[in-house]
């Protein structure tokens, strides 16, 4: 399936060459990852001083603001084990039996509370510019009260392939990952999990991942991977060299859950809740999973 808007377009994996190890981070926006892919360079190079900026490390294959071309060599030149962000869900790139494949899932009300908050701090008419797509809208309109906005995007019917940050992109996505759950290369995260347990998540991880650190390494690791580093090191952790973002040190704007319940009436509650089951074609073990505390 292709999954295409103004800015991303899956299309761009059709040829792209896997390497043995290879690892693909496919989560949604604002659902962890920067976070994952930090993770993984923790893991890698085990150092937290890494070689270059996070998005020259794990680019981001999907984004038309770089020619493929220009993605698959800087990918082809790298030396070390690969890891690639990608926002597609896996029905939407190649799957192979040499790679890992994380995806990394959020409780979908916190995710688009984050999102809305990430689109006031987008540069649209950059991003315009950028990808040669017009910017949607009136940027100079004032955006809905975020309450408003979050019942808009609960009850909003949208083609996932086109809207994938809906919520019915956001539940395919998860709904197809969850599905292949049982594939010994496809891992699922929660964010959830890395906000309780970081340091057992990413022993868990580098298990998958097959990737061994030695016991006096991961103290410093594990708080090197923390929101509070990470936002410390923002600069070298956000993709922003684009100049996408208006204020690269808001994309780590609050990194903990319940923001979206938190603005809900317990009736828009069960509304949210009715649709999510919906969308998730009423597999319950995938629903408690997703909307754990």
């Amino acid at each position: 399936m292709r999954y295409q808007s103004p800015e991303e377009d899956s299309a761009r994996w059709t040829d792209f060459p896997f390497r043995d190890g290879d690892i693909v981070i496919s989560t949604r926006s604002k659902s962890g990852t920067t976070w994952a892919q930090m993770i993984c360079a923790l893991l890698i190079f085990q150092s937290t001083e890494l070689p270059a900026p996070l998005e020259e490390i794990s680019p981001w294959l999907d984004f038309q603001v770089a020619p493929k071309e220009e993605v698959y060599e800087r990918l082809a030149a790298q030396e070390h084990r690969r890891f690639i962000k990608t926002h597609t869900p896996l029905d939407g790139i190649p799957i192979d039996d040499r790679v890992t494949y994380i995806v990394v899932a959020r409780h979908p009300l916190d995710m688009a509370v984050s999102l809305y908050y990430q689109g006031n701090n987008i540069d649209r008419d950059r991003m315009a510019a950028l990808t040669m797509h017009p910017a949607p809208g009136d940027p100079s309109k004032p955006q809905i009260p975020v309450h408003d906005w979050l019942l808009a995007w609960i009850r909003a019917e949208r083609d996932p392939r086109e809207a994938m940050d809906s919520l019915p992109g956001v539940m395919w996505h998860l709904a197809d990952a969850w599905a292949r759950r049982s594939h010994s290369n496809i891992l699922l995260v929660h964010y959830a999990d890395l906000s309780a347990d970081l340091d057992g998540q990413m022993r868990y991880i580098a298990d998958r991942l097959d990737i061994t650190v030695p016991n006096e390494c991961w103290p410093e690791l594990v708080e090197a991977a923390t929101f509070t580093r990470m936002r410390e090191r923002s600069s070298q952790l956000i993709p922003g060299a684009s100049g996408v973002l208006k204020d690269p040190e808001a994309f780590f704007r609050r990194g903990s859950s319940g923001a979206g319940r938190e603005l809900l009436s317990a009736e828009e509650m069960a509304d949210y809740e009715h649709c999510a089951a919906a969308l998730a074609y009423q597999d319950q073990d995938l629903i408690s999973w997703l909307h754990r505390p």
